[in-house]
């Protein structure tokens, strides 16, 4: 594989994100609803002024949860079938460089573009802290955008799964789209729900929740800025008894599962394909 030929692909790529006006509003709405939130996260206690790094890292769990995954599901899933649909992909493949070079450097170029939107979103809420004195720890804070980044490298590996098995953009975005309602659906309500009427006995319900990748990040995000789970009740008691220091690791480790296996499984799939 020629680095050069992937760092082309991925500047390209990386271009073309930025100037797709769906990712633009996009990062509009996340950088200023996370400023607006560093303001706002202390005002229910009566204290004007913007919020410690810290409590506006809680505040900031809930609006990632909503808008990173449905942004990077929308950018990986028209990653391919697009390009598919309109043509230039077999235009682009018929040129002197191999399908690992091609997939490699849409999926780094679309990764960097989810950092540049993340940077900004969180960039611009940080500094206002900064220069308002912002109370608290900034670890937390920078933690919190570590762990949101991995949330959508997670998300751009399942776009990048739809993309390589459909041929439509249109049906692609479709699919994913339904996919970040389940992700978002089989979160706290659907697991209590799922709890109430099976009886789930807690081990259960903590296993169930590591199943759902957006579950995951909560529970490492809230772990990094609280130091336990018990806000998520029983089964946050339950990780912290049965499994203590272990948890980071089993986070992390399921994060990175999430975001190889899809992405792996999308690579040979498009490296399989004979009708392109």
């Amino acid at each position: 594989m020629n680095v050069a030929i992937i760092w082309t692909l991925a500047q390209k790529e990386l271009g073309d994100a930025l100037r797709n006006r769906w990712f633009l509003l996009y990062t509009i709405a996340f950088a200023g609803l996370a400023l607006a939130l560093s303001y706002m996260s202390l005002a229910g206690a009566g204290i004007a002024g913007f919020a410690g790094f810290g409590r506006t890292a809680a505040s900031l769990i809930n609006l990632v949860l909503l808008i990173i995954p449905l942004m990077a599901l929308t950018v990986g899933a028209q990653s391919l079938a697009h390009e598919q649909e309109q043509g230039t992909l077999a235009y682009l493949l018929a040129q002197p460089v191999t399908r690992p070079e091609v997939f490699l450097g849409k999926y780094l170029g679309l990764a960097l573009s989810l950092l540049a939107s993340l940077g900004l979103g969180f960039g611009v809420a940080g500094v206002v802290l900064a220069l308002s004195n912002g109370s608290g720890s900034p670890g937390a804070y920078a933690s919190l955008m570590v762990q949101t980044f991995l949330l959508s490298l997670t998300m751009l590996s399942v776009g990048f799964l739809i993309s390589a098995l459909t041929k439509r953009a249109g049906v692609a975005v479709g699919i994913g789209l339904f996919l970040w309602l389940a992700f978002v659906f089989l979160g706290d309500l659907g697991l209590m729900g799922t709890a109430i009427t099976m009886r789930l006995p807690v081990d259960q319900l903590l296993w169930l929740s590591l199943l759902n990748p957006l579950q995951v990040f909560k529970m490492a995000s809230i772990l990094d800025i609280n130091a336990t789970l018990d806000l998520l009740g029983p089964a946050g008691i339950y990780a912290m008894q049965e499994y203590g220091d272990r948890l980071r690791p089993v986070f992390l480790g399921l994060t990175l599962a999430w975001i190889a296996l899809p992405a792996l499984a999308a690579y040979v799939r498009f490296h399989l394909r004979g009708d392109l």
